[in-house]
């Protein structure tokens, strides 16, 4: 809880300035998969909260751990209850600032490097990692794909299941943000 308190003031800082610098998320997905000898378990989750201040390249992207859907009720259960702890752990999120020059005014694509807190399963880990905005008719689409360690966040996973979990997970971020109203 203390966590969201601090995610909602940090984004509550780009509200102070301009808003026709602040782009809201409003669509997208953000998905991870893990490739295993028994199963590979993949999950998505479009319940997306984000904002970037293109003014001072700062953002903040916060998912609501519960929100990731899987193929299997099963697999939904053991990730929530026993891996997640998502009644304890209630978000995942990512803030930072965008590295690298991008003319929010003109359309194109920008390749980007993100650098930022990342924080999973309550553990904050520093993190720089690559993507690209496409800009079109004043919206904006953030891409991008990245390895997260398990270990990395102090993720459990049981010995009886070890060989069951892959060690990294692919994560991949497709969102679309528009400019926010006034």
């Amino acid at each position: 809880m203390k966590r969201i308190i601090l995610l909602v003031l940090f984004v509550s800082t780009f509200l102070v300035g301009n808003s026709q610098n602040l782009y809201k998320a409003t669509s997208g997905e953000i998905s991870f998969f893990s490739e295993t000898p028994l199963e590979n378990i993949d999950a998505i989750n479009k319940d997306i909260r984000a904002l970037i201040n293109t003014k001072n390249g700062e953002f903040a992207f916060i998912v609501a751990n519960i929100g990731f859907k899987f193929k299997k009720p099963l697999m939904q259960e053991h990730f929530n209850e026993n891996y997640m702890e998502s009644d304890k752990y209630k978000a995942s999120m990512f803030k930072g600032e965008i590295i690298g020059v991008v003319d929010f005014t003109k359309d194109g694509k920008y390749p980007i490097t993100v650098k930022g807190i990342l924080n999973i399963h309550g553990v904050d880990k520093e993190r720089e990692i690559a993507g690209e905005i496409i800009i079109l008719n004043n919206k904006m689409t953030v891409i991008t794909k990245f390895d997260i360690k398990v270990k990395d966040h102090k993720i459990k996973i049981p010995k009886l299941v070890i060989k069951n979990i892959a060690e990294t997970v692919k994560v991949t971020v497709n969102v679309n943000f528009e400019l926010k109203k006034q």
